[in-house]
């Protein structure tokens, strides 16, 4: 089973679209699949387009009456999952956002990764369609040039992004026994900070190419590159603790 877990805050306008697409997509390869929400205490009509969508897609919908963030709206999302997979050796969560920057096309060749042996697949930027915001730009210059201590050592090459597949006995694994919470941070420090806990547990780590669609994007962007930046610079360097070799799709 795939478990496509999309974290969302008012976002009416595209998280209906979304779903359809994720069908489309999967359907095609012929893979089970159900799609969970977390409705990061939306203020627009994000539950009552969620609510539609029910009794047309295996949908299951979790809300938060106040805002938790980024962060911890993929949190509760892999939670969910991994109490739920009944085959945690074989099932598999695939993260990705509501805002169509991320194609979900591009869960293919994570999902068939995974179906390959690998317990964590990485999309991995490398190129896209529209232009990139300046914010964007900007923390993706600092952290080559001013972060590398933070990011040294990650087990793929592009450890800001958040399109990943997860095999669901490694969120076991890591969650095992964990009260407090797995991720502490928000935004890519989240995507960062979720990779270090999580490889440990994994004896393969893979990443594949991915293009994200700028062009697409139907909102404006909530990117904070100077609070990303702080964000980034608090997790250190003590965040990978030998992880697996990666290889590439």
């Amino acid at each position: 089973m795939i478990y496509v877990c999309i974290p969302t805050h008012n976002e009416a306008a595209t998280v209906g679209v979304l779903m359809w697409k994720v069908r489309k997509v999967l359907g095609e390869i012929d893979r089970p699949f159900t799609i969970v929400v977390h409705d990061d205490a939306s203020t627009d009509d994000t539950p009552q387009v969620l609510a539609r969508y029910k009794g047309m897609l295996p949908l299951t919908v979790i809300r938060s009456e106040q805002r938790l963030g980024y962060g911890r709206s993929v949190e509760v999302l892999l939670r969910h999952v991994q109490a739920e997979a009944p085959y945690p050796k074989r099932d598999c969560a695939v993260v990705m956002q509501a805002d169509f920057t991320e194609d979900p096309k591009d869960m293919v060749p994570l999902v068939k990764l995974v179906e390959g042996g690998a317990d964590i697949v990485a999309g991995c930027v490398s190129g896209g369609e529209g232009e990139p915001p300046k914010g964007t730009k900007m923390v993706r210059w600092v952290t080559d040039k001013l972060l590398k201590r933070v990011l040294k050592g990650a087990p793929v090459s592009d450890p800001l992004g958040g399109l990943r597949a997860y095999r669901v006995i490694v969120l076991k694994k890591a969650l095992r026994e964990r009260a407090e919470s797995l991720i502490t941070s928000d935004g890519w420090a989240a995507n960062v900070e979720l990779l270090g806990k999580l490889a440990p547990h994994a004896r393969r780590v893979a990443e594949a190419p991915l293009a994200l669609r700028y062009d697409l994007q139907m909102r404006p962007s909530r990117f904070r590159p100077v609070r990303t930046i702080w964000a980034l610079a608090r997790l250190g360097s003590s965040l990978w603790a030998a992880p697996p070799s990666v290889e590439a799709a």
